[in-house]
């Protein structure tokens, strides 16, 4: 008797982590774990190898895998080619070290905002926009059209979120169909 309520008890135990795991959707044909931080799971993602290579050369790796929280809207690889030719090569560069780093912290938000959050605050607005700050510094809105949530940068320029809520041990990722650029 003993065996069997050990072996329910396990059943169980593997229901409520897969139900768990199920929630977290899946990115560039990845699983992304709740338990591993985000460059653990950005790592494994196909459509965000552009995006892994310029935090490795923007030496952003540790902080990104430190506590947090963080909110990161992460560009697919199709953001990044949809730059002027080039912009990608040149940012990766030593000499242009600071200004990837400016670039890529515009796309970080400290604390863990959940794409419901950022709607209910932009909803709640009186200009139907939520204005926060990335941890670079540079000012970023979202708003709300019908059921999609959209991340602007200081120039104006949309970014979908289309992939929202994908949890991390340090935060959350929103995959966005956009780079946003400071000013």
């Amino acid at each position: 008797m003993k065996l069997a309520s050990k072996l329910a008890t396990a059943v169980a135990a593997l229901t409520i982590a897969t139900a768990a795991f199920a929630e977290n959707p899946m990115v560039g044909g990845a699983p992304m774990f709740e338990n591993k931080n985000i460059v653990e799971n950005a790592v494994n993602s196909a459509d965000h190898t552009t995006l892994v290579a310029a935090v490795q050369a923007a030496g952003l790796v540790e902080t990104l895998q430190s506590e947090g929280p963080f909110t990161v809207f992460a560009p697919v690889n199709a953001a990044f080619d949809a730059l002027p030719a080039g912009t990608v090569e040149t940012l990766l560069k030593p000499e242009n070290k600071d200004m990837l780093v400016k670039i890529l912290t515009a796309h970080v938000v400290a604390g863990k905002w959940s794409a419901a959050d950022i709607a209910r605050q932009a909803r709640a607005s009186s200009d139907g926009f939520y204005h926060f700050n990335a941890v670079s510094g540079d000012a970023l809105s979202a708003q709300v059209k019908g059921n999609k949530v959209y991340i602007y940068d200081e120039s104006g320029n949309a970014s979908l979120v289309t992939i929202a809520d994908v949890n991390q041990s340090n935060g959350v990722i929103h995959v966005v169909d956009k780079v946003l650029l400071p000013k």
